[in-house]
């Protein structure tokens, strides 16, 4: 076992695996590929516990976590950059670190549809990367900000919580901000944003009411505004979005909202036959007949659009998935257990798989 946590996590960054799990009184694990993976090292005890913790964060943030009992921050070594969250346990402290590569990937390396190279040269507008945690929607909205970053003249500024990839300055100007670092409270950076002349501004997950009303304005008095939301499809993204109001606002919101928005990509991770990952998605752009539905709340009617708009770069869960089996990258089985419609996409594989 190595005796130290930058070793722990060399042993993690050369096995590939997203992340490390450390607890008092736990055998520290990896996720490896979807899945936890014991180590098959010693439990570890409180003081090797805090030895460790000591190495990755500062006095000051222990103080914060030993009164809070929660943390959000992130470390950087030389070969791979962590995303850190501190909880306690009925057994103790514990430790989740997000190993985060210091190279980012490109749309092109991470196999995404040409579409979203479009998508990001758009100059204002709204869009949202959603998926449940894990999904993959980080290292999407990287590879976005990083293809801007390398083809077009913009200034990027990003309000983050906490920074993950780290993004330098190339054919665009780009400012990176953390939330406890670089700025006290994420409303006021948002606000802040629109003063300090950006064309793509990065706001991470939409959390609330307040943080809507002011994304959409940003997109509206033209920016594009990249975002998150922890949905597993387009057409819940939208029902998310109308639903962060109050019924008699939703009416509005949903105006503001079909005017502002430019995209939404739905995304998950599958296992694939060769025992890697890959992505699928769910892509959803505003067109008119998408902008007519949400006016009129007819959001089920929605999924009909991508379905049929194949031509616009739009597609369904079940036709990423069975695009998957097609090429022979993924079972059968297994897109049907991703899939949101699994009966449907049984019966699409049947007709389309020998």
């Amino acid at each position: 076992m190595p005796d130290s946590i930058e070793g722990m996590l060399k042993v993690a960054y050369s096995k590939g695996c997203s992340d490390v799990h450390l607890g008092v009184e736990e055998e520290p694990r990896f996720r490896n590929r979807g899945e936890i993976i014991p180590t098959g090292w010693p439990v570890t005890d409180q003081s090797t516990f805090m030895a460790w913790l000591k190495d990755v964060v500062s006095s000051k943030d222990l103080d914060h976590f030993r009164t809070e009992k929660e943390f959000d921050g992130s470390f950087s070594f030389p070969f791979v950059r962590v995303r850190i969250n501190l909880f306690e346990t009925m057994r103790g402290p514990s430790m989740v670190m997000r190993l985060i590569p210091n190279r980012i990937s490109t749309l092109q390396e991470l196999g995404m549809p040409e579409v979203f190279g479009t998508l990001a040269a758009r100059t204002k507008g709204m869009l949202l990367v959603t998926g449940p945690t894990g999904s993959g929607k980080t290292t999407t909205l990287a590879a976005i900000i990083d293809h801007i970053n390398r083809t077009m003249r913009r200034h990027i500024l990003t309000i983050e919580d906490p920074v993950e990839f780290i993004h330098q300055s190339r054919q665009s100007l780009i400012h990176q901000r953390e939330l406890g670092t670089n700025t006290k409270r994420f409303d006021q950076a948002l606000r802040a944003a629109m003063r300090e002349d950006p064309d793509v501004i990065l706001i991470g997950e939409i959390r609330d009411r307040d943080t809507l009303s002011t994304t959409i304005e940003a997109a509206q008095t033209g920016h594009l505004v990249l975002g998150t939301l922890h949905t597993n499809s387009a057409v819940r993204t939208l029902e998310r979005i109308v639903g962060m109001v109050p019924a008699d606002e939703q009416d509005a919101i949903r105006k503001s909202f079909a005017e502002a928005f430019l995209a939404v990509i739905a995304q998950g991770l599958i296992r694939t036959k060769d025992e890697e990952r890959v992505s699928y998605h769910e892509i959803l752009i505003n067109n008119d007949a998408c902008k007519d539905y949400i006016l009129r709340g007819k959001l089920d009617e929605v999924e009909d659009i991508m379905t049929r708009s194949s031509f616009e770069g739009m597609q369904t869960i079940n036709q990423s998935l069975a695009q998957l089996v097609q090429q022979k990258r993924v079972n059968e089985e297994e897109a049907i257990t991703h899939s949101l419609r699994p009966a449907e996409l049984r019966q699409v594989l049947r007709g389309r798989v020998s």
